[in-house]
């Protein structure tokens, strides 16, 4: 009997195990489309995004999205820049003609065709069906900070692997089932055949007719290959015959399946000959915030209205590399008066004393929004993150980078992922050592020893664009970092050493500790001269300062919804030719993912914000050294897949490390959404 007679005999079984690889595609007109993969924009990042999702595995790197992210990033994740939400669908089961509006599935409406961002379908060229069998409902999702914020090659959750060309390829089939001749003759002479990614093929699922028609036009498709190929007479009309009742039994079925990938191809091509770029996708963050602050210097401030967006345009090469180019607006300033900058040091809140100003209680969103905090665009981050090899990931940045862009900060869940999920306050965010030293250009590394421990490594210089004297990336103002951290799926500690100078110029805040913390922690020149009354000046105050940052944090994941973490932190500074400062923070939370619903998430933490505990300078010393509390909670709201609503309070005891001023209350409601 000749070879086609012989695969005839094994249509059926054939059939079978074919169709069982294109039941995704299938099925996806049958089930809710939010449990399908999505079609990638070529190729994709993975971020360290904005929104951490509320897995049941701590992330093992946050690879900030911010950051994406920062992600980022978890995951562009995220990200992270990894993102919760999900996109309008483009479900393979929808016959729509492609000049109609695809249909979105998450609110059952029709939405437009998005034109502001670049999409782009990993449709397979010119695969055969039998070699790429199609898994998953393409669908348009972005990436983000976060998370969790990375482009991938795999198309959402696509469950194919390549060609197999062996039956002992798949690791649960064995010779002894009844389809194993069968399957061994598919991949053998004809190559219709492809497994899962864990090298399994489940042969035990049902099928639909569908999923029936569509392997065996896959089988059929090799089959007329073989028929061009051979002799006149290698075919009999039995076998034509055969073949033929099979054509005609599942015609309509063959003829659907054909109306869809045609249409699914029309789409495909309006949205190629829309897209931005084929390699950069924009994830972006807008914020919303009403804010105020009561008691003791609280009572100076009024209510607020903030906003901030951050574009980030997201750039592949090679489907491993993320190219980040962040573009931020905003007018978001600190509460309590302190904060500035070299040129307007005292530019905030000018209502409240320059020797009461604080950096307590600081939202993840304000500060560094441009010129003078007036809505100015400006390039807020430039950084380059490629692999070398399996084990090494390094980070080039060229602007305004931060050592929790590239680290592990070993706080999930109140990681902010860019500023507007999860934490309300910069402390609550990560240990403050994270941000000492200057935004500035530099070089990261992460490197995985073992599945259980990772090597994070950095160097920061805002002087690295300036030829000038005691400038340049090694002669001026810089930090660098050193961290090991050792995690398990529910267990992570880091220990974390940072080395910093900044030169101290213009009279201006050094921030020390990065934006958080009491006036005194962060050396600021005129609380200093206002605390140590022995006749020093701010100018006297204005010197350089060097230190050295011990941290160590932990989380731990008792349930999926149950998350502690915590961390202290110890500074050792020195004023240069003047005297040494000693500087702790610590603090403890726990986050309650989807708290509610899906999505939400409760999070309360407690703690000291970076004190000044002991000073060496000439003259009396005579200010306090109590800890400057902070006790924060807030309820992220996950309205929609991109708009979350978070209300929160954070309490201050000891402003300015003084148990004597008043406690001062702030109240804000918060609005994210993420596109």
């Amino acid at each position: 009997m000749s070879k086609i007679v012989w695969n005839t005999l094994n249509l059926g079984s054939a059939v079978l195990v074919v169709s069982l690889l294109v039941a995704h595609s299938t099925l996806a007109s049958e089930t809710s489309a939010s449990e399908k993969g999505s079609a990638k924009i070529a190729p994709t990042v993975q971020a360290a995004d904005p929104v951490q999702p509320a897995d049941t595995v701590l992330p093992d790197t946050v690879l900030p999205v911010e950051e994406y992210s920062q992600t980022s990033e978890a995951t562009v994740k995220e990200t992270a820049f990894p993102h919760s939400g999900t996109s309008p669908r483009l479900d393979v089961a929808d016959t729509t003609p492609v000049f109609q509006e695809p249909r979105s599935k998450a609110v059952g409406a029709r939405v437009p065709l998005p034109e502001s961002e670049s999409f782009h379908f990993n449709v397979a060229d010119s695969t055969p069906v039998a070699q790429m069998p199609v898994t998953g409902t393409p669908s348009l999702e972005k990436t983000t900070e976060l998370e969790q914020n990375q482009y991938t090659n795999e198309v959402g959750t696509t469950d194919s692997m390549d060609q197999v060309t062996n039956v002992s390829q798949l690791e649960d089939v064995e010779p002894t089932d009844w389809a194993y001749e069968a399957l061994r003759s598919l991949v053998e002479r004809y190559g219709c055949i492809a497994g899962y990614p864990d090298g399994t093929f489940r042969g035990n699922r049902a099928l639909s007719r569908y999923e029936f028609a569509a392997g065996m036009n896959a089988c059929l498709l090799q089959i007329e290959k073989l028929i061009a190929a051979s002799s006149a007479d290698f075919v009999t009309k039995e076998d034509l015959a055969t073949l033929q009742r099979l054509i005609d039994e599942f015609g309509a079925e063959l003829a659907t399946l054909r109306t869809r990938v045609d249409n699914l191809e029309g789409r495909t091509a309006f949205l190629e000959s829309h897209q931005f770029s084929t390699t950069t996708k924009l994830a972006g963050e807008a914020i919303f915030a009403v804010a105020d602050a009561f008691g003791g210097i609280g009572d100076d401030v009024n209510t607020v209205f903030h906003d901030r967006v951050r574009l980030n345009l997201l750039t592949s090469f090679t489907g491993k590399d993320r190219l980040r180019t962040r573009l931020q607006v905003g007018n978001a300033v600190p509460l309590l008066g302190l904060g500035g900058s070299a040129a307007n040091p005292n530019s905030f809140n000018g209502s409240i004393a320059a020797a009461q100003r604080t950096n307590e209680g600081r939202f993840t969103y304000d500060g560094s929004n441009g010129n003078e905090n007036n809505n100015d665009v400006f390039l807020d981050v430039l950084d380059y993150r490629f692999p070398v090899g399996d084990k090494l990931t390094v980070t080039l940045t060229a602007a305004n980078g931060l050592h929790h862009y590239y680290a592990d900060t070993v706080n999930p869940y109140f990681e902010a992922y860019g500023g507007g999920n999860n934490s309300l306050s910069r402390f609550a965010e990560r240990n403050p050592i994270y941000r000492i030293g200057p935004l500035g250009a530099g070089v990261g590394f992460n490197y995985k020893i073992s599945n259980a421990l990772k090597l994070d490594l950095g160097y920061l210089s805002n002087t690295g664009n300036n030829p000038g004297d005691d400038n340049g990336l090694f002669n001026g103002n810089y930090s660098g970092l050193a961290q090991l951290v050792f995690g398990t799926n529910r267990f992570k500690v880091g220990f974390t050493y940072i080395h910093a100078y900044d030169d101290g110029g213009n009279n201006a805040p050094r921030f020390a500790m990065g934006g958080t913390g009491t006036g005194l922690a962060n050396l600021n020149p005129a609380t200093l001269a206002a605390a140590t009354t022995g006749g020093l000046t701010q100018a006297q105050l204005s010197r350089p300062v060097s230190s050295n940052s011990y941290g160590l944090e932990a989380s731990f994941q008792l349930t999926p919804q149950f998350v502690l973490n915590g961390w202290v932190g110890k500074t050792d500074a020195r004023l240069i030719g003047l005297g040494d400062a000693d500087i702790w923070n610590f603090a403890l939370g726990l986050a309650l993912p989807d708290f509610g619903k899906k999505g939400n998430l409760l999070g309360i933490i407690a703690g000291a914000e970076p004190t000044l505990r002991g000073l060496n300078v000439p003259g009396p010393e005579n200010f306090e050294r109590d800890f400057a509390y902070h006790i924060e909670g807030f309820y992220k709201y996950q309205m929609t897949n991109n708009i979350s609503i978070t209300p929160g309070i954070i309490w201050l005891t000891s402003p300015n490390q003084n148990r004597d001023n008043d406690d001062i209350i702030i109240g804000t409601i918060r609005t994210t959404f993420t596109f």
